[in-house]
């Protein structure tokens, strides 16, 4: 973050900066640490932010996108808002610790979610148990909001049906004689990596031919089988969800084995912008979902460009994270709760939630009962990395950000 005063006193109207919190919290600016207790006139949100740890790559544009979002908020609701923010440390056990430290020292209206299914998984079961309004992005896996009876959870997020919807129409703007028939899925073995492989597999296995499904281990740091198998297989278009750190090695290696497919779309593992600190031009063509990716128009997008230029004093040239925007639609969805509930009492902030349409920077939605946004209103947008930056290719936008996508990769050797 920047250090200037300007960014300081712009921040001035949220309780306890600088205040130092309990052992292991971090005092982020323009949060404040855990501690100190709410009040009637104000609207407190609790939640967490992997800052440190093997998500770390991601927290800070997250913590970035929900600032902003808060900034927003207190000029526009009647009632302040306060954040009250810590890094979870990459880590559910930890999460969970901090979101009871959170509740037992703060009147908490809402807590916002962190990043991966891990981690939201973690705080949505907490916030099931303490009946509180939660909001959680960066979480594609819908599984548990079939399973586990939400009654509070919400995710204003593309889930696994809207990224193997928008896979297809990605692969739908490459004309048909050019268009890839052979499609490998590298499927980690956790349950998100089971069922977006599934949806994929059911969405595309009329009009193309699953080659390859492979599983493997996350975490797995040798991707050369599965590379030796996709060329053997004559794969074409690869499609993964790996953690991030997973899909950086497994570009290395691909192009270590001479491997390059004509499409490759690793959704979360291409997302944040540590993928091009790592492998600059080699990440060039690879395609993600992350939610919200520069280009995209109306809804505030905006207003969410400016604001963080200002704030964050990035050049003309600079693209936004993606995370950042994915965090700010996020704050979006609460601000229009609870400008629209009648209390900030759980079962009203609910009410609203349940009933009402968004409109955010990825665009139009609603949720069903259990939290998911209903089925066929939100369209993943597909981001692609381009120029050290990640810009809209799907679907077709005019955003300045926006460009038409780059097909096929270039093979390792035209580099």
């Amino acid at each position: 973050m920047t250090d200037s005063n300007s960014h300081v006193s712009r921040r001035a109207y949220l309780k306890g900066v600088g205040v130092g919190g309990a052992a292991g919290m971090s005092s982020l600016s323009g949060c404040t640490a855990f501690g100190g207790g709410g009040s009637s006139d104000t609207i407190t949100i609790a939640g967490t932010v992997p800052l440190t740890g093997s998500f770390s790559s991601i927290g800070q544009d997250m913590e970035r996108g929900y600032e902003l979002g808060v900034q927003r908020m207190n000029e526009n609701l009647d009632q302040e808002v306060e954040l009250v923010l810590a890094d979870d440390e990459s880590d559910a056990d930890r999460l969970r610790n901090q979101l009871n430290q959170a509740v037992s020292n703060n009147d908490v209206d809402m807590l916002w979610g962190s990043f991966s299914s891990l981690l939201v998984t973690a705080g949505s079961a907490f916030a099931e148990n303490q009946g509180i309004p939660f909001l959680g992005v960066a979480f594609a896996y819908m599984q548990p909001h079939l399973d586990r009876g939400y009654e509070w959870t919400f995710a204003p997020f593309p889930k696994s049906r809207d990224v193997a919807r928008s896979t297809a129409g990605l692969l739908e703007l490459i004309p048909e004689e050019e268009r890839p028939s052979t499609i490998g899925i590298w499927e980690p073995n956790s349950g998100w990596g089971q069922e977006q492989a599934d949806y994929w597999e059911e969405e595309l296995s009329g009009d193309y031919d699953i080659a390859l499904r492979e599983k493997f281990s996350i975490g797995s740091q040798d991707f050369s089988t599965l590379i030796s198998q996709s060329k053997s297989a004559g794969v074409e278009a690869l499609l993964s969800n790996p953690t991030p750190g997973g899909g950086i090695t497994a570009m290395k290696q691909m192009q270590s084995n001479d491997f390059a497919p004509k499409l490759l779309k690793f959704v979360r593992g291409a997302d944040p912008s540590a993928w091009w600190s790592a492998l600059g031009q080699n990440g060039a063509f690879a395609t993600m979902c992350p939610g919200w990716v520069p280009g995209l128009t109306g809804n505030g997008n905006s207003t969410l460009d400016e604001s963080y230029r200002s704030e964050y004093d990035i050049g003309d040239d600079q693209l936004l994270p993606v995370q950042v925007g994915t965090s700010y639609n996020l704050t979006q969805v609460a601000e229009q709760t609870l400008a629209n509930a009648e209390s900030t009492e759980p079962d009203a902030v609910r009410e609203v939630l349940r009933s009402r349409e968004f409109n955010t920077v990825i665009g139009d939605f609603s949720f069903e009962n259990n939290g998911l946004p209903r089925e066929g209103q939100l369209t993943a947008p597909v981001g692609q990395w381009w120029e050290g930056g990640q810009h809209t290719v799907y679907p077709d936008v005019d955003g300045d950000a926006a460009i038409d996508f780059k097909y096929p990769l270039t093979p390792w050797g035209e580099r």
